[in-house]
């Protein structure tokens, strides 16, 4: 009997780690409260130099902007009152044919710039938001999702919608209406997912605006 338990407990063991999550990347800077959902519901408080994983359910704080680079050198920049979901993140230097790279912005807002996995790989990029889904060219961009119900640190003048701008490459934006391109310098507003882009070219009053402690990370100002 006590020998079916340990082979129980050893397949349990090896059971999780086969399952066990890759790590996506890493915090490397954070200037508040950040914290990651697990899909098993498991929050735990972030840090500079800890460690997200595929799956995770990254939150800034009303106060808190955040850096997190990828193991492709990726990075996602998030704006505080931020809810961004690591759908799937899958790298291997090795494997291109294993690549993918897929977020949900829920509310808030974040610059994106690509890595290797998208510049080799564009079509294996995908950011999903509730008004469309955001793939990539090879590019630097900035979303922010604004809910209009109580949103931590909105643009001002913003309405409720996806809002985006390009600063380097392009993005593609699919939803019912079709698919649409944003090219480097634009600005465009999408109500919903029923709802075709409106496109700009001088900002409509988007802000992103990271202390100077986080360096060279782009800004952006209204």
């Amino acid at each position: 009997m006590g020998m079916r338990y340990v082979l129980a407990a050893l397949l349990l063991w090896v059971g999780s780690l086969a399952h066990a999550a890759q790590v996506a990347g890493v915090v490397v800077q954070v200037s508040g409260a950040m914290s990651a959902r697990s899909p098993a519901g498991v929050v735990k408080a972030l840090q500079a130099k800890s460690e997200v994983e595929s799956g995770d359910t990254l939150v800034t704080s009303a106060g808190a902007y955040a850096l997190v680079r990828f193991i492709d050198n990726s990075e996602l920049a998030l704006k505080p009152g931020t809810t961004v979901v690591i759908d799937q993140f899958s790298f291997d230097a090795d494997k291109p044919e294993a690549d993918r790279a897929a977020y949900t912005l829920v509310k808030g807002g974040l610059r994106s710039m690509t890595g290797l996995l998208g510049k080799r790989n564009k079509d294996k990029f995908a950011m999903k938001t509730p008004s469309a889904t955001i793939g990539i060219r090879g590019t630097t961009f900035f979303l922010e999702y604004l809910t209009g119900k109580g949103d931590a640190d909105p643009s001002p003048g913003l309405e409720p919608g996806l809002h985006v701008h390009v600063s380097a490459g392009g993005i593609s934006i699919v939803n019912s209406a079709g698919e649409f391109r944003y090219d480097p310098g634009q600005f465009g507003f999408i109500k919903n997912d029923k709802t075709r882009p409106v496109k700009m070219f001088t900002n409509p009053g988007m802000k992103f605006t990271p202390p100077a402690s986080f360096g060279d990370v782009d800004t952006l100002t209204p």
